[in-house]
């Protein structure tokens, strides 16, 4: 995309700003330097703009009042306070695997309402769009994100939602218990075959994603993000080998799932996902263990095991830069100069106290870092929206309300259906290079095929330039419980009347953290106001949304610098 005008998504054109914004670690680093403060006592509208595109699902004009009133460290310790989601009462949905084809065999919803991800996707979006503890959401969607879970798999509402309930109750916790959530979790249990893992019949297939993906990473890594290379063959040094694992996967033996009240031991089809499971002695190995250097003595019980091994990987040298890094490219930018990531993975070496894995800690510094608070517009700089990103920052820019069933329909068809990843690699890998280049990574651009730029674009179109539109999927079915449609409120648009100007400065700072050049704004404005309906109130909204779908479905906006 040219920088002196607006134009609508081309495919060429957002592929290549795609890889414009994306560093693989294998290389020496050179040093950096960042000269902004980390934070200043008057926070400008585009710095609180920028702000919340890093730590909320999308600007509003509330949030951005909010952070200039309080200050970047007092917002962030509103945020860190606040607590207004919850997947609770969804969790509380768990039934028997016979339920629906014996007790509600006569609604033929029962499945979509018990077995399915359709209900805690829809809480996802409405929480992240409605609610104000963004910050929390915005990090425990990043946790997921590294840890996932698949309905493809686990097929079961309740666990599901117990699932983003841990997410998001450790979100600002230690990284050391968020593990042991996960690592006792009914619905990790099953999607890793975790579960009913034996002395005599171990699976190493959680154990391997722990150390994997969860954790330390396949190769060691420096403290600014770079791999580590063995200095006489040049090979990257890995974390771990098959015998780690091994050990690993013995020392997390002996977990089942918890059983419905009132069961037979005979009984099949009564675990419960959606509760912690408990231990089982007689499948433990009792043994001792080694791994990644340390021993666990024999004689432990199932939960000292899973202690040692949560002890062992929140200790481990790799462990702050990788989540570091990854944290960073959730919240801020796909390619962090080294300088930032051993800034920040200080922190959640040692938050100050001496302890280690504090991912409050971890929040802050990512946020408040020089880095995340300086625009770069380098070619590496920024990170592009996934669809799950822009569909809820377009949404919270036209002041949509939902109670999220319109977001499930959307994002299947942009190639991001939450909740149903295709695999423990989840939608797309944080480090997917760009193509063509062997330095710049952009995870979200492999979702960046022909087709899906189309129907990122059609989305844009659709939901900006005809949202006042009665749209199929605004009308919630009438199978699903507490259902609410989705409205879009142009009122604080048309407010606007003829005042173009004043549009646009408010399209300006929600989309764009007031970056809008002078010859950008001349043409933004040459299009609004060509639209000359006879009727004011219409006048100003198709106003409004013709700017918004020009601005929506460019790189600018689609690309957080």
């Amino acid at each position: 995309m040219g920088s002196n005008s607006f134009l609508a998504i081309g495919t060429a054109g957002l592929v290549a700003a795609a890889a414009a914004t994306t560093v693989i670690v294998t290389q020496t680093p050179s040093a950096t330097t960042a000269t902004a403060p980390a934070t200043t006592a008057v926070v400008t509208d585009g710095d609180a703009a920028r702000l919340a595109k890093q730590a909320t699902f999308g600007p509003t004009p509330a949030v951005i009042a909010r952070i200039k009133a309080l200050g970047i460290d007092g917002w962030l310790d509103e945020q860190f306070a606040a607590r207004t989601s919850s997947f609770e009462d969804l969790a509380g949905l768990a039934v028997r695997n016979s339920y629906c084809s014996i007790e509600e065999k006569a609604n033929p919803y029962c499945t979509r309402i018990r077995r399915d991800s359709v209900l805690p996707a829809m809480r996802f979006y409405s929480n992240a769009l409605n609610n104000d503890d963004q910050l929390r959401q915005r990090v425990a969607l990043a946790l997921f994100n590294i840890m996932p879970v698949s309905a493809l798999k686990v097929s079961d509402t309740a666990a599901l939602a117990r699932y983003q309930q841990i997410m998001l109750d450790n979100a600002f916790g230690n990284f050391g218990d968020l593990l042991k959530s996960v690592i006792t979790s009914g619905a990790m249990g099953s999607y890793l075959d975790h579960a009913n893992s034996t002395a005599a019949a171990r699976n190493e297939n959680f154990g391997r994603e722990l150390v994997q993906l969860f954790s330390i990473g396949t190769n060691k890594m420096n403290a600014d993000g770079w791999l580590r290379r063995d200095k006489s063959t040049g090979a990257f040094e890995a974390n771990y080998t098959p015998k780690d694992v091994s050990e690993i996967s013995r020392a997390l033996t002996g977990w089942t799932y918890t059983r419905f009240p009132n069961t037979r031991p005979t009984d099949t089809g009564v675990s419960d996902l959606s509760r912690p499971m408990v231990m089982n002695a007689v499948a433990f190995d009792a043994g001792s263990k080694t791994f990644l250097g340390s021993t666990i003595p024999a004689g432990g019980t199932p939960e000292t095991n899973v202690d040692a091994v949560v002890k062992r990987l929140v200790g481990d040298f790799s462990m702050s830069p990788r989540i570091t890094l990854l944290l960073i490219r959730a919240l801020v930018k796909s390619n962090p100069s080294p300088d930032y990531i051993n800034r920040a993975s200080r922190a959640f070496r040692n938050n100050g106290k001496g302890v280690a894995g504090d991912l409050r800690a971890l929040v802050r510094a990512i946020l408040t870092d020089p880095e995340a608070r300086t625009p770069d517009l380098t070619a590496k700089g920024g990170k592009l929206k996934d669809p799950i990103l822009l569909s809820l920052a377009l949404a919270r820019a036209v002041n949509m309300k939902s109670d999220g069933y319109a977001f499930t329909v959307r994002d299947v068809q942009m190639g991001q259906q939450f909740l149903r990843a295709p695999s423990i690699f989840n939608d797309y890998p944080d480090d997917y290079p760009v193509a063509g280049s062997t330095k710049y990574v952009s995870g979200p651009s492999k979702l960046m095929t022909v087709p899906l730029i189309m129907e990122r674009h059609n989305f844009v179109w659709q939901w900006a330039m005809n949202g006042d539109v009665a749209r199929a999927e605004y009308q919630t079915p009438n199978w699903v419980p507490n259902r609410s449609p989705t409205v879009q409120d142009w009122a604080q648009w048309e407010a606007f009347g003829d005042d173009v100007s004043g549009m646009v400065d408010r399209i300006d700072l929600l989309l764009l953290n007031k970056s809008m050049t002078e010859t950008q704004r001349a043409a933004l404005t040459k299009a609004m106001t060509l639209v000359t309906d006879p009727s004011p109130a219409l006048r100003a909204r198709r106003r409004a949304q013709t700017g918004l779908f020009i601005v929506a479905s460019s790189p600018q906006f689609q690309i957080d610098r």
